[in-house]
């Protein structure tokens, strides 16, 4: 896990969660290392919960010094069965929030004059066409291609 490997190295962790019901386990054991948690509702697809969770994550940790970037998903159909809302949908998921929560979190890092690092996670999908999954594809390439 991300969020333990930067607890272990001394980090304090925000985790952004769709369901605020989740990983309370990962939090206790984050706590249980000695470093501060918050557990942030976060829908990425939601820029207005993304914004609040940047701002809450500079005001109850003092800053923002690495966004990880793991959200993601599909759907599966084969291209000729991939609808305009499905495409939308796995686009605003896998890129579409990346980009924005990207750019959110670039713009605190530079306010507070530290800089800091965006790591954004992809998948073999980018570069290996899953006829199953055209859309993730498509999306996962542009994750990489952005990264870039």
């Amino acid at each position: 896990m991300v969020a333990l490997a930067l607890a272990d190295a001394g980090a304090d962790v925000s985790l952004g969660l769709r369901d605020q019901n989740t990983d309370q386990g990962l939090a206790n054991t984050i706590a249980a290392k000695g470093r501060r948690v918050i557990r942030l509702a976060m829908d990425v697809t939601d820029l207005g919960q993304c914004n609040v969770a940047i701002d809450r994550t500079v005001s109850e940790l003092g800053r923002l010094d690495i966004l990880v970037n793991n959200a993601g998903g599909g759907i599966d159909a084969v291209a000729l069965d991939v609808t305009e809302a499905d495409f939308d949908a796995v686009m605003a998921l896998n890129v579409k929030s990346m980009f924005f929560i990207s750019k959110m979190a670039a713009q605190a890092m530079i306010a507070a004059g530290r800089g800091g690092r965006i790591v954004n996670l992809s998948s073999q999908a980018a570069l290996v066409a899953l006829p199953g999954e055209p859309a993730y594809c498509i999306a996962k390439a542009a994750v990489s291609h952005m990264t870039r």
